[in-house]
């Protein structure tokens, strides 16, 4: 049987369908869920084995990005949020979706070895507005973090020969608050250490803290970046595809990797 994969969706989301694409054919049975939907039945969450937070502008982004949904979810779905955490439900967040997790509390999530708390924690990093304050939409480059604890990216680097990196290494953003803060320097010293930078920009265009384009949990298995992997499932989407080599084109794309490491630890 396939895992359960669950995608939560709003007014204002986008690419919740490219999300449950991912899910799919990364080996998962995806399901497209409305916020209402799950406040009415918290339930339905404690059978799922993935979960994703799509991006895009949910409720118009209205007062700040992600914060209607944020304080939706947290209202209404902490305790189930958190029994999924306590389970270890590898989870996805991109751009929207990012913004999201980290103001209802799944990341950068309790310290290694520390229990979930039952109460929301309070938000100690932020996406603010990029640096040069406009709305990026384009393609940039990517480096997985070595020594990483993060499910989702395990293996990105081995995957493809260093001539090629630099090329396959991609991913499209699309967001005005991309810009990775966190609350204190000691803070963003405790993420370094625990291994919870995923993914740093190759040329940090929106002005992020370390370069920082993804983190995780202590657990590597809560992820969200802002950049969009599930737009990048199909080398057609590549900006220059046919220029590629075409033994890169025989593996799956990088953003289809990061689901297929995250279906195979559940499966």
């Amino acid at each position: 049987m396939k895992p359960l994969a669950i995608v939560i969706r709003a007014a204002g989301t986008n690419c919740d369908a490219e999300m449950c694409r991912a899910f799919a054919l990364a080996g998962a049975e995806p399901e497209l869920v409305h916020i209402d939907a799950l406040a009415r039945d918290p339930a339905r969450l404690a059978k799922v084995q993935l979960m994703g937070f799509p991006g895009g502008f949910s409720y118009g982004d209205d007062i700040a990005s992600g914060r209607i949904l944020a304080m939706r979810l947290a209202e209404g779905l902490w305790p189930a949020l958190r029994e999924a955490a306590v389970r270890g439900v590898p989870m996805i967040g991109a751009c929207n979706g990012f913004q999201v997790m980290v103001q209802v509390g799944l990341l950068p999530g309790p310290a290694k070895g520390q229990e979930w708390p039952a109460e929301r924690p309070r938000q100690t990093v932020a996406l603010a507005e990029n640096i040069a304050a406009r709305f990026v939409d384009r393609w940039v480059g990517v480096v997985p973090e070595a020594g990483s604890v993060c499910l989702w990216t395990k293996g990105l680097t081995d995957a493809f020969e260093a001539q090629d990196r630099t090329d396959v290494m991609q991913l499209p953003v699309a967001h005005g608050e991309g810009r990775f803060t966190a609350e204190s320097a000691e803070h963003l010293a405790s993420l370094e250490r625990s291994g919870q930078i995923a993914l740093r920009y190759s040329d940090n265009y929106n002005g992020s803290e370390g370069g920082i384009a993804g983190i995780c949990d202590a657990t590597g298995r809560i992820f969200a970046l802002m950049p969009h992997p599930e737009r990048y499932l199909d080398w057609m989407r590549h900006p220059y595809w046919t220029r590629l080599d075409e033994r890169v084109k025989k593996l799956p794309t990088p953003g289809m990797m990061m689901f297929r490491n995250a279906v195979a630890a559940v499966a």
